[in-house]
């Protein structure tokens, strides 16, 4: 599938308007401060190219839950500072996404500037994927460049509606998104181990039942685990449940946490989506500690993805000892499920559209 996506290697941009989709939905702390780096860091290379080959670069994403109409407590402006410091240009916020301040702020960029749109989601024209709002989005610009795979399972405006309307490509980390997902459900490396965690089987079925085919062994925890033994769901051998359980099953046990260790530290590929219980409280962390660590240990090729999951390596500290931190919850249970995600086939499709 990836290699059918549109690439921006040899088109010119210079002097030209471009609009970068990213995901920027970053949970903040106390001070509003990015908790989640690695989400801004994942646009950096796709900044850095534009800006480098004399692009002028616009960045969209969204923020929260704001029900499509402005709300300040989801305004992007709070992580413009952290995302200067990070993607390492300067950054200008304007609380627009569409109209006259687009198209200013776009013709008094400096050269090493680049322009942080407000959250598109104040329009409820986004989740709708209303043409007409997305026609506004593409008009002030010239190519569309989507770096937001954790969104590619979206049918929005800001993800596929634009894409009507501008020459359309794929960023760099979302091309190595694709790239690493398709390697670890195609071609793992034997043996290979998942580990599925967190909560809601219905989301998590698809792709269990995928690496069941096709891995080794699958091993379950979390939400997950005590959902398919509640509704009875039968699996082969490959499919491995807890045995035992901490109190309340908010953790595995100690001998599933051995187990799942023996398991991990025997595979050459491990895939990972979902927290084994409920590890941000002390009490119930063991399991997920003890299973990252033989990751780690296991020196397997490690694919890692989904938000809690991620929160878990960022309080380890270890996130990059993981050979490939995915920014997809669902884009990347969908993708590994074999689901074809919107936003990849817009990106693949012949659609050349021109703003007006």
């Amino acid at each position: 599938m990836h290699r059918s996506l549109r690439r921006l290697e040899g088109v010119n941009v210079s002097g030209k308007r471009v609009l970068v989709r990213v995901d920027f939905n970053v949970e903040l702390d106390e001070k509003r401060d990015v908790k989640e780096r690695y989400k801004v860091e994942a646009a950096k290379e796709t900044v850095h190219f534009l800006l480098s080959a004399g692009a002028k670069v616009g960045l969209l994403t969204h923020l929260g839950r704001p029900d499509g109409k402005p709300d300040d407590r989801f305004s992007v402006r709070y992580i413009a500072d952290d995302a200067e410091r990070i993607l390492g240009k300067r950054i200008r916020f304007i609380p627009f996404v569409t109209g006259e301040g687009v198209k200013e702020g776009l013709k008094s960029l400096a050269s090493d500037e680049v322009l942080l749109l407000e959250n598109v989601r104040f329009s409820p024209g986004d989740e709708s994927n209303d043409e007409a709002f997305a026609k506004e989005l593409a008009c002030p610009f010239e190519l569309f460049v989507n770096d937001a795979f954790s969104v590619c399972h979206r049918d929005q405006a800001s993800v596929t509606g634009v894409t009507k309307f501008l020459p359309s490509y794929a960023g760099a980390h979302l091309l190595q998104e694709v790239e690493h997902l398709t390697l670890v459900r195609e071609r793992p490396t034997l043996p290979a181990v998942a580990i599925i965690g967190g909560a809601k089987i219905e989301t998590k079925l698809p792709v269990i039942r995928m690496f069941e085919e096709r891995y080794d062994q699958v091993l379950v925890g979390g939400r997950v685990a005590c959902e398919a033994e509640d509704e009875h769901i039968a699996f082969s051998d490959r499919v491995v449940l807890p045995e035992d359980y901490a109190p309340n099953r908010f953790d595995i046990g100690p001998k599933t946490t051995e187990r799942f260790r023996a398991a991990v530290l025997s595979a050459k590929t491990v895939v990972w989506n979902g927290p084994l219980g409920k590890f941000e409280d002390p009490a119930y962390a063991e399991g997920t500690r003890r299973v990252l660590n033989a990751i780690l240990e296991s020196g397997a090729f490690s694919v890692v993805g989904g938000g809690e999951t991620i929160i878990a390596l960022e309080a380890a500290g270890v996130m990059k000892k993981i050979s490939f931190v995915s920014t997809g919850g669902g884009a990347m249970l969908e993708f590994l499920s074999g689901v074809s995600l919107p936003g990849l086939s817009a990106l693949s499709e012949g659609i050349s559209g021109t703003a007006s």
